[in-house]
C-alpha cells in the first residue's frame, strides 16, 4: 500500500482550521440561543429555552414556510432554465458556441451579489424595463408590482442561483456515455424518448447535486431578500438581522438561526431521500 507524502497532512491544516472556526462559531451561536434577552443591553441574562417557544408564533412560523418556499421555487425554477443551458454547453459542436454559452453562464460570479440586486431593482421598478416594455408593447396599462414581492425575491435570486446550477448540470451531463443514447435510437427510440429514457436518468447524480445547492444557498441568501423584499417578504436570515443588529436580541436571533439550520438540514435530508429513489427509478429503466 503506498505511503502518504509528508506534505500531506499540510495540505489538510487549512482546512481543518477552518472546520475548526466553524464548529466554535456553531457553538457561541448555540450558547446565546439559550440565553434570556435583556432589553436595553448588550449583556445576555442566564439560561432560559424561551427563545424557542417564541418561534412558535405565527410571524416566525410564516417566515420559516416564507423561506421555504422560496429556495423550493429558485430551485426548481433555476433547474429549468439551467438544464437547457448546461445541456447547450455540453452538446454544442462549435467551440465557439460552447464558450459563449459558458460566458453568458458564469458571468454573474463575476458581479457581487449586492451588485445584482440592485440592477434587480432598476429592471423590476414600476418604472423598470419589464414595466416598460410591457407598457410599450400594450399587455398592460399600469405597472406590475413586481419589488417587494415573493416573485420579484424568486426572479432575482434565480439569476444569483443559476451558474451554480449550470456549471453541476453541466458536470453531471459531461459524465454521461453518448454510446447509451445511440444504443437507444438504435433500437427505435426517438430524440425526446432517448433523452427521457437515457439522458435524464443518467444526469440525475448532477441534478440533485445542483438542486440541493440551489435550496442551501437561496435559504441562506440575505441580500437579495432584504433588498428586493424590502421588509415585506420576511425569510429567517433578515428576520435575524433584524432582531440582531436592530433589536439587538441576539439571544433571539441565535435561536432563529439554529432553528434555521435545524430547518435547512431537515429539508435537505427530505429532497435528497426524494431525489435517490427517483435516481433508482431512473437507474432501473
Amino acid at each position: 500500500m503506498p505511503q502518504k507524502p509528508r506534505f500531506f497532512y499540510w495540505f489538510l491544516l487549512p482546512s481543518t482550521l477552518t472546520a475548526f472556526g466553524l464548529v466554535l462559531s456553531l457553538l457561541a451561536i448555540l450558547q446565546y440561543s439559550v440565553r434570556s434577552y435583556v432589553p436595553g443591553s448588550l449583556e445576555v441574562g442566564g439560561p432560559t429555552l424561551d427563545n424557542f417557544f417564541e418561534l412558535l408564533k405565527p410571524l416566525y412560523a410564516k417566515a420559516f414556510l416564507e423561506t421555504v418556499q422560496i429556495s423550493l421555487y429558485t430551485a426548481v425554477f433555476t433547474l429549468l432554465i439551467g438544464y437547457p443551458l448546461a445541456y447547450a454547453l455540453i452538446r454544442a459542436q462549435r467551440a465557439w458556441c460552447r464558450s459563449l454559452i459558458l460566458i453568458i453562464a458564469i458571468t454573474p460570479l463575476f458581479l457581487g451579489e449586492v451588485v445584482r440586486t440592485y440592477a434587480w431593482i432598476i429592471v423590476l421598478g414600476t418604472t423598470g424595463f419589464i414595466n416598460s416594455l410591457l407598457m410599450g408593447i400594450g399587455l398592460i396599462d399600469r405597472p406590475l408590482r413586481l419589488m417587494f414581492t415573493q416573485l420579484g425575491v424568486v426572479i432575482a435570486l434565480v439569476h444569483v442561483t443559476l451558474p451554480i446550477m449550470v456549471l453541476m448540470l453541466a458536470a453531471g451531463l459531461s459524465h454521461i456515455d453518448r454510446n447509451y443514447e445511440r444504443a437507444a435510437h438504435s433500437l427505435g427510440a426517438g430524440p425526446v424518448r432517448a433523452f427521457l429514457t437515457v439522458t435524464l436518468p443518467l444526469s440525475m447524480p448532477g441534478i440533485i447535486a445542483g438542486t440541493l445547492t440551489a435550496f442551501a444557498w437561496t435559504f441562506s441568501a440575505f441580500a437579495t431578500p432584504q433588498l428586493i423584499g424590502g421588509g415585506r417578504v420576511n425569510t429567517i436570515s433578515t428576520l435575524v438581522y433584524q432582531l440582531g443588529f436592530s433589536s439587538l436580541n441576539f439571544p433571539f436571533a441565535a435561536s432563529l438561526s439554529i432553528a434555521g439550520l435545524i430547518l435547512t438540514a431537515l429539508v435537505l435530508w427530505g429532497v435528497s431521500r426524494l431525489s435517490r429513489s427517483f435516481e433508482s427509478l431512473g437507474g432501473g429503466r
